[in-house]
């Protein structure tokens, strides 16, 4: 009887030993450029980790890192998080890319995915939306409410992502008014309010009646409504900053994305692979529309927005020139990808020199 009861016992060891097993958490990692805070880049991923929390309760642990610098002090911490057991490592800002592929190849067991990057490897994967669709109709809205034809622009650093975004803008507003001209100005830092909002001023100086950027913080939404002018917003919907001045915004969505991505890892299927998608996959996203846009131009980029969606229209379809008059496009010429991310130029209507 003692040694069926201790057959038993084991029995039953073994069984407990396989439930903690069985109940140990998928550990997933985030590594933030920018404060949390309530709006912008950072906000908005943190958001989509939230989600991920509501949509796997009990089965995910999420971790997140805020104010990383880009460089050094990024392979630190993506580091650290692989050695405390994330299984799973979102590195969200463009210069984390070379520190997350060196602690990849350190960690092969791990899976990271890296935002706005193009590097990858076997446990390495990339993902951005396609927020230059955004980026053309918040133009077009910016075009409609310009008086001045003069729309201001702030730039973090002068990379392919920042300066698509510039063009696909400068296209929308000029697709209304032919005339206008979009200035930029160059701050290089993602997050910075007192340069941002500085920034903005010196825009608003130069006669600009609309700003928009691409920065982190709503700096410049507050200084637009400060200044009694409007302002489009970026990454998330900044309404709450400038409830006068505040147009729209282009809007990232990563909470699906991050939701499939993880049922990947659960479930074994998880693969390296480069990810981005816009309207059409829901990732791309325009904030509301503030009711002082009249209904017929709301009409209209709704419509422009349906025709994105569905491939019928492309923001970068020909013919389009470069900032000297140099044909970049044909008519009817629609820009590859691969075009895409590597543009290093502005086009025509934008006014300044690209640093």
């Amino acid at each position: 009887m003692k040694k069926a009861l201790k057959v038993v016992g084991l029995a039953l060891g073994l069984v407990a030993s396989a439930s903690s097993f069985a109940q140990e958490k998928l550990k997933v990692g985030f590594v933030y450029v920018s404060p949390t805070g309530e709006a912008g880049w950072t906000y908005n991923h943190d958001q989509a980790r939230l989600n991920l929390e509501k949509e796997f309760p009990g089965v995910v642990e999420t971790t997140f890192v805020e104010n990383v610098a880009e460089g050094a002090d990024a392979q630190r911490v993506i580091t650290q998080l692989a050695k405390s057991g994330h299984e799973l490592i979102f590195t969200t800002s463009f210069g984390y890319m070379n520190p997350t592929i060196k602690v990849a190849k350190r960690f092969p067991n791990v899976k990271f995915e890296h935002a706005t990057g193009y590097k990858r490897a076997d446990n390495v994967g990339t993902y951005f939306d396609r927020i230059y669709e955004a980026r053309y109709l918040t133009g077009v809205v910016a075009g409609y409410m310009s008086k001045t034809d003069v729309v201001g622009y702030i730039g973090a650093f002068p990379i392919p992502e920042v300066v698509r975004g510039i063009n696909a803008f400068a296209l929308g507003v000029r697709s209304v008014k032919p005339d206008a001209k979009v200035k930029v100005v160059w701050v290089n830092t993602w997050f910075d309010p007192a340069k941002e909002r500085e920034a903005a001023n010196s825009l608003i100086d130069q006669k600009a009646d609309v700003i928009t950027f691409h920065t982190d913080s709503p700096a410049p939404v507050q200084a637009a409504e400060e200044a009694g002018i409007y302002a489009v917003g970026y990454h998330s919907d900044m309404s709450e900053y400038g409830e006068k001045a505040h147009l729209t915004a282009a809007v990232h969505n990563w909470k699906g994305f991050y939701k499939t991505r993880v049922e990947q890892v659960l479930a074994g299927t998880w693969k390296s692979e480069d990810v981005w998608k816009g309207f059409s996959a829901g990732m791309t996203e325009l904030a509301p529309f503030n009711p002082v846009i009249p209904q017929d131009v709301v009409a209209k980029v709704n419509e422009l927005k349906a025709k994105i969606t569905s491939g019928e229209f492309h923001p970068f379809t020909g013919p389009l020139n470069n900032q000297t008059g140099e044909l970049i496009l044909k008519a009817g010429e629609v820009m590859s990808d691969k075009a895409l991310l590597g543009m290093s130029y502005y086009v025509e209507g934008v006014d300044g020199k690209l640093k």
